[in-house]
């Protein structure tokens, strides 16, 4: 399996690059969203998170590129849905990463449908399987992620995860997991602190 790629760019085409690592050319599937921040790189050498595929009925392997670990996470989670397969989601990916996610918060069913190959049946289906689990990729800020220690619990892990993966000042990211640990002091995962966290950002009602 390949997890990772990093090289030069020898091949462009629409929705696909070949990146050449070690004497072998791969050619990788790019979402438009990952297509679009790559456009401005020219034909240097890039750094790829890959989502692998193959299976018994798709003998020719699918490698699918993100620039982000976290947007490569969230695609993994976008694919567990029924209907909803890596071509699918490759295709549909063609607003942010941020936004899909808000919408699969808010239910928002009308800008689900509205992403190519997702339609009315399959953006409930999302919905229904997605919805309380998006808060964390709701957050995701377009800076690049700078690198830092890993974390040592789950409250540092998500200050950690809002400054270094998703684009959070740290003084910002600590007073967002703070009054959320205030409002639900019950919280006791990460999970459920970034839920907490984008709701607070959003000014909902727990």
């Amino acid at each position: 399996m390949i997890g990772y790629l990093r090289g030069r760019v020898v091949r462009r085409g629409e929705g696909m690059i070949v990146i050449e690592t070690g004497g072998v050319g791969y050619e990788v599937a790019l979402p438009a969203v990952v297509e679009a921040g790559l456009a401005a790189a020219g034909d240097g050498t890039v750094e790829l998170f890959i989502s692998y595929h193959a299976t018994p009925n798709q003998p020719r392997p699918l490698l699918v590129g993100f620039l982000r670990e976290v947007e490569q996470e969230f695609f993994e989670r976008f694919i567990t849905v029924d209907g909803v397969g890596p071509t699918r989601a490759v295709r549909a990916m063609v607003r942010q990463v941020h936004e899909i996610a808000d919408a699969i918060e808010r239910r928002d069913v009308a800008f689900l449908r509205r992403l190519p190959g997702i339609g009315g049946r399959t953006a409930e289906k999302v919905i229904a399987q997605l919805h309380g689990k998006m808060g964390k990729y709701a957050l995701l800020r377009e800076a690049a992620p700078p690198e830092g220690p890993p974390a040592p619990d789950f409250r540092q892990e998500v200050i950690e995860i809002l400054v270094r993966q998703l684009g959070h000042r740290a003084a910002e990211a600590r007073t967002m997991v703070d009054e959320a640990l205030r409002r639900a002091p019950s919280i006791d995962s990460a999970e459920a602190l970034f839920q907490e966290v984008y709701r607070l950002e959003r000014g909902s009602e727990p």
